[in-house]
């Protein structure tokens, strides 16, 4: 019996998610651009920065964000590895305690504020329930993350489509699991006048049936569940105790193991 976790949702090996930081106006444009394609975005806000000049305003985000996700990004964006733990512990919280007030849902993820971060950081991250941290550290690769709280992306968005053809031609001799991950800020598009690079990214890889398109939270929250399977010493059954449906591979032919059954893989 051959059992691989190299599934996404629907079965398929690919996967985009795209992340940016700060919550500024241009976010609008953006989303729009995101539903336009297809795309599903997080987004990373500074609740404290909510109103100020370039910054959207706190009673817009809840609507505009709908269909993706709003996540951490500190209230007021300092460098959390020269601050002390009470400082990172009151940044994280009070931002999300803000953000979950905004968008009624909760939020256990975030972006470390200017992608800098150390061991200390991660152990506070990890003693309030931050499941999951995206640095700014392109690996220009499409592998999952080993760790989720030093989540390194694929590329920034200035690069999105020097690896869109690479990733859209991938052909794995062993299929695995294909994250491609982009992060940015909107504002850069409107500095740099390069807004066509969403547009062209998205003819490439929008709305294509092969690729799965999350946010950051929805791929920590599948693979939770496919973490949480439950086999047979002799891996001939499998229980999903999640609420979530799940796919894996077994003997190269994919398996959906829906929520809550018990399934006989034979």
């Amino acid at each position: 019996m051959n059992i691989r976790f190299d599934r996404f949702p629907q079965g398929v090996t690919k996967a985009i998610t795209l992340s940016f930081d700060d919550g500024r106006e241009y976010d609008r444009r953006l989303v729009k651009l995101f539903n336009d394609y297809g795309l599903k975005g997080t987004f990373h806000i500074n609740s404290g920065l909510l109103g100020r000049e370039s910054y959207l305003k706190a009673s817009e985000v809840a609507e505009l964000f709908q269909g993706h996700e709003v996540s951490i990004h500190t209230t007021h964006h300092p460098f959390l590895e020269q601050s002390p733990q009470e400082q990172i512990i009151y940044q994280v919280v009070q931002d999300r305690q803000v953000l979950e007030e905004i968008v009624r849902y909760p939020i256990r993820g975030m972006s470390y504020p200017f992608g800098t971060y150390n061991d200390s950081v991660i152990e506070q991250l990890q003693a309030i329930g931050i499941e999951y941290a995206r640095t700014t550290a392109s690996h220009g690769g499409f592998h999952m993350p080993e760790n989720m709280l030093h989540w390194h992306p694929t590329c920034h968005h200035k690069n999105m489509l020097d690896v869109a053809d690479q990733f859209l031609n991938l052909n794995q001799r062993h299929s695995r699991m294909s994250l491609l991950y982009v992060w940015g800020h909107s504002y850069e598009f409107e500095n740099d006048q390069n807004w066509e690079l969403i547009n062209q990214f998205g003819e490439k890889l929008g709305r294509k049936r092969d690729i799965w398109y999350a946010t950051n939270a929805e791929i920590v929250a599948y693979m939770k569940s496919i973490q949480a399977l439950r086999f047979t010493m002799d891996c001939k059954v499998v229980h999903n105790p999640t609420a979530t449906d799940v796919w894996i591979s077994v003997n190269d032919k994919t398996i959906e193991v829906k929520a809550g059954s018990i399934e006989d893989l034979g």
